[in-house]
């Protein structure tokens, strides 16, 4: 089995794919980029371990059933999209090997039978596996936001990448809600200058070559100029830690710049 990438996704806004918007060309260059994903992979994957923005415990918690159900966690959107489906079966034995990788490092877990795949998971996977035929584990954020725990919780899944796992982190690189939400009622098409100064930024610290660097900055990265303008809450970007300390001495790309509701939005790689 070839070794599987990490990646760091955007999921965009709520179901933003499956639905008109306006402008209606808003979310198409996100969405090509979901679309191409699974056939940029070096082989089809035995399963994916999501980690999403829209789910955090006190205590990291793995979801252990065999048929998640769908969490429509978005509100006012059009009737439709609260009859989407996406029936990918779950993974118990995955989600055991992931708590017994995150126990060895000294994280304590537990198991959820019936939690469903929230937005952060499964807009972007019908996307990504429209056939919804690869397993799906999903893996809770620590609410206490620690950065340096979240790099060693990736850190300690590395090993499943090659064992056929993808892993992924779903959020926004972006995420200030009053921002965007101001931005697109009134219509504005320019960039949002602390959007693009984030982005530089973080683009630098990803595709750093020396990942320990990389890692590094990452911890420290509320100290970043527009840092909390860009994440006001840290929900939608410490999926990204997760995945680069599953990354190892696997150097960044940038796979995905896109500019949506005046605000730069990226996707990144590793491996």
């Amino acid at each position: 089995m070839s070794r599987m990438p990490t990646l760091f996704i955007p999921h965009g806004g709520g179901p933003c794919f499956f639905m008109d918007w306006d402008p209606p060309n808003t979310w198409d260059r996100m969405a090509s980029f979901l679309r191409g994903v699974q056939a940029s992979l070096p082989e089809k994957p035995k399963a994916a371990l999501v980690v999403s923005g829209h789910w955090e415990e006190a205590q990291v918690t793995v979801q252990t059933g065999a048929k998640p159900p769908l969490l429509f966690d978005y509100y006012g959107f059009p009737a439709h999209t609260y009859q989407l489906s996406f029936p990918a079966p779950g993974s118990p034995y995955l989600a055991a090997r992931v708590s017994d990788l995150l126990g060895a490092a000294g994280f304590s877990v537990r198991g959820d039978a019936v939690r469903g795949y929230d937005h952060g998971v499964f807009i972007p996977l019908k996307l990504v596996f429209p056939e919804a035929d690869v397993p799906v584990v999903q893996l809770s954020l620590r609410a206490d936001y620690d950065p340096a725990a979240h790099l060693t919780m990736g850190a300690a899944l590395e090993p499943l990448r090659d064992e056929g796992v993808l892993i992924l982190g779903s959020g926004m690189s972006y995420h200030n809600m009053g921002v965007l939400m101001k931005r697109m009622r009134g219509g504005t098409q320019d960039v949002e200058p602390a959007s693009q100064v984030f982005d530089d930024w973080l683009t630098g610290a990803v595709t750093d070559p020396d990942p320990a660097a990389r890692n590094a900055v990452l911890m420290d990265w509320m100290r970043v100029p527009a840092a909390l303008d860009a994440h006001p809450r840290e929900e939608h970007f410490l999926p990204l830690h997760v995945v680069a300390g599953a990354a190892g001495a696997d150097i960044g790309v940038k796979v995905l710049d896109d500019v949506v509701m005046g605000a730069v939005e990226s996707a990144f790689r590793f491996g």
